[in-house]
């Protein structure tokens, strides 16, 4: 189980509403989007509950994507990952030598979700996803967190690139398109939701679907793509 505090708690449930439990669900249909983001998820929520089920879905994640790491990757960049805690299973599982973040760092008023080219909405705070990674057992010399509207992004040729339910769900994937072919090599491999995976065959030149999530309330499917055509 992840170590939480309350507003790590808060950040993990705005990112993830699903694991709220179903009387929250209720509350939060009751009272509205706004009032539960900006009240509600403040003071209402047991990290206890939180950390046990968020460390519970990171593991499921973890096992959808299992099989397209392979151990000789050495450095691993996540878009939109939130605070971490995929990543921090990875590290349990994988010798990563070092993970690199790109995040918004903002909470927005009001939770949107689903893909939208001009979604410009955001749920994280870059000072508190560094403390709940170096708190559960990620070194602080082992990662770097690239504010996205404020830093110039890191460059380097990553070995894998994981955005779930962020590149191509809430953020159209051309956002990156340059930046990820500049910053990948030929084996380089990109995992991330989408509701439209046929549109990257024309892409790259490998494209795998890992998990159809298509019969969800946000239906969509995770693929695999490696391999820039152009």
């Amino acid at each position: 189980m992840f170590q939480l505090n309350k507003k790590e708690a808060r950040l993990i449930i705005l990112q993830r509403i699903e694991l709220l439990s179903n009387f929250l669900k209720s509350v939060r249909k009751f009272f509205g989007r706004y009032f539960f983001t900006n009240f509600i998820s403040k003071y209402f929520l047991s990290t206890k509950n939180v950390g046990k089920v968020y460390f519970e879905d990171m593991y499921q994640e973890f096992a959808s994507i299992n099989s397209a790491i392979d151990p000789q990757n050495k450095n691993l960049l996540s878009i939109g990952g939130g605070l971490g805690g995929l990543e921090l299973v990875i590290n349990k599982k994988f010798n990563v030598k070092s993970f690199t973040f790109i995040e918004k760092n903002y909470v927005s008023k009001k939770v949107k979700y689903g893909w939208d080219n001009k979604n410009n909405e955001a749920y994280n705070d870059i000072g508190i996803q560094k403390n709940f990674l170096t708190k559960n057992g990620m070194e602080s010399s082992k990662f770097k967190i690239f504010d996205y509207d404020n830093d110039q992004l890191p460059k380097d040729k990553f070995d894998i690139i994981i955005s779930l339910f962020s590149l191509d769900y809430h953020y159209d994937f051309t956002i990156y398109l340059e930046y990820l072919k500049n910053n990948t090599h030929k084996e380089s491999k990109i995992i991330f939701d989408t509701i439209r995976p046929d549109y990257f065959k024309n892409i790259f030149n490998e494209v795998i679907i890992l998990k159809d999530r298509t019969k969800t309330i946000h239906g969509s499917k995770r693929i695999m793509c490696s391999n820039f055509i152009n």
